[in-house]
């Protein structure tokens, strides 16, 4: 605990010898306060309640076992202390010193408050474990990585971590921070050899007419990193992003043959495939866009690779309701498979989302299915 000096045992002794042990305790509060020792702070404000309540100072084994009529008052005296305790922790700029109160009164909404307006400075590291790995606030624990550490870590501890809050604000910051590392980069290598940076606003209008950006080992950001985030594609919904993501892939298909690395099907031809996936998204020729994984479920060997293709068809059909098509790979592809086992609608499921209730009553009463029938009926 550190030494006292004379003067506050001084103090504290007249209260005690006065025979006013809430005024002594009053004092210590106060003057812990001003010397910020939040853990005796805190302590002191729980000892003053036990005093209120009757109950011995010194919490014990043997004295945890408070009587019900109690435990309710002393628990609200605890979560108004830890409160007041991180509430001071903030008020002196600590986010990591007043965490540990928040947290164990569930109320993680003010340090993600606090931690949206920091400079994080010397105790970055800290705040990505409670922004991030905690997460209290992921993108911008997110986005300490980036600035700290790199693409690279960011996009590793994205990955590690199964980020549910805020996950599209993760991605799409994730997306703008790769678009923009090869806006700049390319950026600098023209103006090296034109003079002057072209102001162009995506990453199409920076390369037209300039093919010499492109030689075999010519690459402006690493290659694994603008894969792994095109991954992400299909939990995409916001316009801005997904167009950021078509310029990406633009800019992927210009790379040389060394840097076309073979994807995951029904993404081999990385670039191209998720080109045509982000267009199809966007609303751009939605029939041809279909077409081009329809071929691919004809095309794939199910023993190889699985249903994989079927499954991707009928998601992205049924985001954009095109269920009749969704419901016949559906019916000639999945028909066999559990619903359980599918990342996508079953073929039933997608009958009710496009509202065909014939179907499904049929559908139902083929397949033995009693309560899809009557729901259908």
């Amino acid at each position: 605990m550190g030494t006292m000096p004379d003067e506050t045992f001084d103090v504290l002794d007249r209260y005690l010898q006065a025979g006013d042990r809430a005024g002594g305790l009053e004092y210590l509060i106060e003057h812990f306060r001003q010397t910020t020792n939040l853990h005796l702070f805190f302590e002191a404000k729980l000892m003053k309640k036990r005093l209120e309540l009757g109950l011995p100072l010194i919490q014990s084994e043997a004295s945890s076992a408070f009587p019900p009529d109690l435990r309710g008052a002393y628990d609200q005296a605890m979560i108004e202390a830890a409160r007041e305790t991180g509430t001071l922790a903030l008020e002196g700029g600590d986010i990591a010193r007043a965490w540990p109160y928040f947290r164990a009164i569930g109320e993680p909404a003010t340090i993600a408050k606090a931690i949206e307006n920091a400079d994080p400075g010397e105790s970055v590291d800290r705040l990505i474990d409670i922004a991030f790995r905690e997460g209290v606030h992921p993108a911008k624990g997110l986005e300490f990585i980036l600035k700290q550490h790199g693409m690279c870590q960011a996009i590793t501890a994205f990955g590690m971590y199964a980020v549910e809050k805020g996950r599209a604000e993760c991605i799409c910051l994730l997306v703008r921070n790769l678009h923009a590392e090869i806006m700049e980069r390319m950026g600098r290598a023209v103006e090296s050899v034109e003079g002057t940076r072209p102001a162009a606003r995506t990453i199409v209008e920076l390369f037209a007419g300039r093919d010499w950006l492109f030689g075999e080992y010519d690459t402006y950001v690493d290659t694994s990193h603008l894969q792994s985030l095109l991954q992400y594609s299909m939990e995409v919904t916001d316009p801005d992003t997904l167009r950021l993501l078509e310029d990406l892939c633009e800019y992927g298909k210009k790379l040389s043959p060394m840097f076309q690395l073979r994807g995951q099907p029904p993404f081999e031809n990385t670039y191209v495939d998720y080109g045509e996936y982000i267009r199809a998204v966007l609303g751009d020729d939605l029939e041809a866009r279909l077409e081009h994984f329809r071929k691919k479920v004809e095309e794939s060997n199910p023993d190889e690779v699985g249903t994989v293709a079927a499954q991707l068809y009928v998601n992205l059909a049924a985001r954009l309701e095109y269920f009749d098509q969704a419901i016949e790979v559906s019916t000639k592809y999945l028909g066999d498979e559990d619903p359980a086992d599918l990342a996508c609608p079953s073929t039933l499921q997608l009958c009710s989302m496009a509202k065909d209730y014939a179907r499904l009553r049929e559908l139902a009463r083929v397949r033995g299915d009693l309560l899809s029938y009557v729901a259908a009926t």
